[in-house]
């Protein structure tokens, strides 16, 4: 879901963990900050990664952890640590594919902006010229709200994880048509004004995904596979088909906590369509890595649109880990070294995912970690373990 909340999710579904998408702030029009030195992120030692990984699971009580984690050499090594199933104690599949939630924002908004470069959308246009008659509600006017705003999260519309992720486990197996999903955050109207707030809202990436749909007249998961994961060779990544609630090749199960101090419940198997445009992809760290790779490294958008992408707003709750800034499906991380990455990250339930590249776009990782944090302390850890990999 995606991020569920930020899928998914980052949401209500994990009703603290990540304060990632629901706290605004002031919209500040910029560049991004100046790009780490090369020279403070040096190589780090396998075996402390392989560390890193066995706390999550010890410390922070998360069942199982993969990760992946690129040098500036190109190679890629894959670590594990828990149990794959908590009943068999299972391994943990090495590179084993994840829901990836609100990373699949991402992938949304790299779709979007290749037709920005074919000249078939505007950003700056108002969402009312490609969807006539859809966004409607109380204070809001979709003639004032753009496709950069629904990108950027600063269109002013609610989020509609508000409504319908507050017990998931009552809607776990239930499909939503996408027109659903926006009509329950339509409801509560307009929660600012266009361009003036950014904060975090998976309906605008339920309407952008309609835009696709509108313009291109084919399904979203189509063009997403085509332009995307067959144009760059994702083997691991895809789209559920409609009512597939599996994830098809080797997986570690995915937990959810009802309460704290109960037995977690395995909700591997889950509807997507709660997520579809703002989190329905599943994935594996090593193609998330190499998907994030390409797209800075200029292989799926022009130098216009990726510049357009690149472009930031302040988004202060947008990390676990402090202050950080959102561009077009994209945002920032802050570095322990300095500088920043590139990032984005998701939330659903049963799985959350952390990754940044840097901004040469010579060091990256991705960690999976098999239930969604429950403080914010627990969501901290999981992405100071993608800085670690990346600084020491």
């Amino acid at each position: 879901m995606t991020n569920h909340r930020t899928t998914s999710t980052r949401t209500k579904l994990a009703a603290a963990a990540v304060a990632a998408g629901l706290v605004t702030a002031a919209v500040v029009t910029a560049t991004p900050p100046a790009v780490a030195d090369s020279n403070l992120v040096a190589s780090r030692p396998s075996n402390a990664v392989q560390r890193d990984l066995d706390r999550l699971v010890k410390d922070s009580h998360f069942p199982a952890t993969l990760a992946a984690v690129r040098d500036r050499d190109g190679r890629t090594r894959n670590y594990t640590a828990g149990a794959g199933d908590l009943k068999t104690k299972a391994k943990v599949p090495v590179d084993g594919q994840v829901r990836i939630a609100s990373n699949t924002k991402t992938f949304v908004a790299t779709v979007v902006l290749q037709l920005v470069g074919e000249g078939k959308i505007a950003l700056d246009e108002p969402i009312e010229k490609y969807l006539p008659g859809m966004v409607r509600g109380k204070g809001i006017d979709a003639n004032k709200i753009t496709v950069r705003q629904l990108l950027q999260h600063t269109s002013g519309l609610a989020d509609y994880d508000q409504d319908l992720v507050t017990d998931y486990l009552t809607v776990r197996h239930t499909y939503f048509e996408p027109r659903e999903l926006v009509d329950v955050a339509l409801a509560h109207g307009s929660q600012s004004a266009p361009g003036t707030k950014w904060s975090y809202s998976n309906t605008n990436y339920i309407i952008a995904g309609l835009l696709v749909q509108k313009v291109t007249g084919r399904p979203l998961g189509e063009e997403i596979t085509k332009r995307v994961i067959n144009r760059i060779g994702l083997q691991h990544t895809y789209w559920p088909a409609t009512g597939d609630q599996t994830i098809r090749e080797d997986h570690p199960k995915g937990y959810w906590m009802t309460e704290p101090g109960k037995p977690l419940v395995d909700v591997t198997e889950q509807e997507t369509s709660l997520a579809w445009a703002a989190g329905a992809l599943i994935s594996t760290p090593s193609d998330l890595n190499k998907f994030f790779s390409a797209l800075i490294g200029g292989k799926l958008l022009k130098p216009a649109q990726l510049e357009e992408m690149l472009t930031t707003v302040e988004a202060p709750d947008a990390s676990a880990r402090g202050a950080a800034r959102y561009g077009l499906g994209i945002q920032t991380f802050k570095l322990s070294c300095g500088g920043f990455a590139w990032s984005h990250g998701g939330d659903a339930p049963g799985y959350e995912t952390r990754n940044a590249i840097t901004t040469d776009g010579r060091r990256q990782a991705t960690v999976a970690v098999t239930t969604l944090p429950t403080t914010l302390e627990m969501a901290a850890a999981v992405e100071n373990v993608v800085d670690a990999a990346i600084c020491r």
